[in-house]
């Protein structure tokens, strides 16, 4: 968590989508106070005349970010990192900007599982809350206490 989809009705190289996400978690990361450990990003090219923005007249072309996060961060918050991201996109892969939304849905920390490599094993476990200080931190191990005592011998991770 988070995952950020961004639907394109475009086809873009492999390296102009790596760089791409590259550039979105690391602005994700930075603005919303996490690691960029944690972020996923999927560039979904759904071809010419997949993805339409409706309103008077005829449907015309747009381009969809939906951001799957954690819960916690403040609107402004939410406001400023969409902003940031329509405008990193819109420049890497020539975008119109009034045609082009963000949608935003929040969950729990429960609500996301993910396998963590501590020292060379693989754990499971449901990510926790978001916090504000949880940027703050270096390591994904301080970044997530259940993980940091995983790496001490805890046997199970809550």
């Amino acid at each position: 968590m988070p995952y950020l989809q961004l639907d394109v009705p475009n086809h873009y190289p492999p390296e102009v989508k790596r760089d791409l996400a590259r550039r979105m978690g690391e602005l994700w990361a930075e603005m919303m106070q996490t690691t960029p450990y944690l972020v996923d990003v999927g560039i979904r090219e759904l071809g010419e005349g997949s993805v339409w923005r409706c309103g008077p007249g005829e449907p015309e072309p747009t381009a969809v970010l939906t951001l799957d996060i954690r819960q916690g961060r403040p609107p402004e918050q939410r406001a400023r990192v969409a902003q940031a991201l329509l405008d990193v996109c819109r420049r890497a892969l020539g975008l119109r900007p009034e045609r082009f939304s963000v949608e935003f849905t929040q969950h729990t920390g429960d609500e996301t599982y993910q396998n963590i490599l501590v020292d060379g094993t693989y754990h499971g476990g449901f990510a926790p809350d978001w916090n504000p200080d949880e940027g703050k931190n270096t390591s994904i191990l301080d970044s997530i206490p259940e993980l940091k005592s995983r790496s001490t011998g805890s046997s199970a991770w809550p």
